[in-house]
C-alpha cells in the first residue's frame, strides 16, 4: 500500500479516535482520584463506542473505496451483496 493512503473519511476517524484517547486519558485520572466503578464503566463504554465507530467507518470506506476500485464498478444486482456485507461487518 502506499504511505500517502488517504480516504474522505480519514479525518473523521482521526478525529473520532483523538477523542476516545482523550477520554481514556481522563479514564486514568478518574481511577487514580478515586471515581465510582460506576462512572469508570459509563466512561469506558463510550471509549469503546468511539473506536468501533472509527473502526466502523474505515472498514465501509475501505469497501466502498477500496474492494470497488480493485474489482472495478459493481454492478447494480451485485450492490445488494455489497451492502450486506457492510451490514455485516458490525460484527467483527
Amino acid at each position: 500500500m502506499k504511505a500517502n493512503h488517504i480516504h474522505e473519511t480519514h479525518p473523521e476517524v482521526i478525529k473520532r479516535l483523538k477523542r476516545a484517547a482523550g477520554h481514556l486519558n481522563q479514564i486514568i485520572t478518574m481511577i487514580e482520584t478515586q471515581r465510582t466503578c460506576l462512572e469508570l464503566a459509563q466512561q469506558l463504554h463510550a471509549v469503546e463506542h468511539a473506536i468501533a465507530n472509527a473502526k466502523s467507518a474505515l472498514i465501509h470506506d475501505h469497501i466502498d473505496h477500496c474492494l470497488e476500485a480493485s474489482l472495478g464498478p459493481v454492478p447494480a444486482t451485485s450492490r445488494k451483496s455489497l451492502q450486506e456485507f457492510k451490514e455485516l461487518t458490525k460484527y467483527l
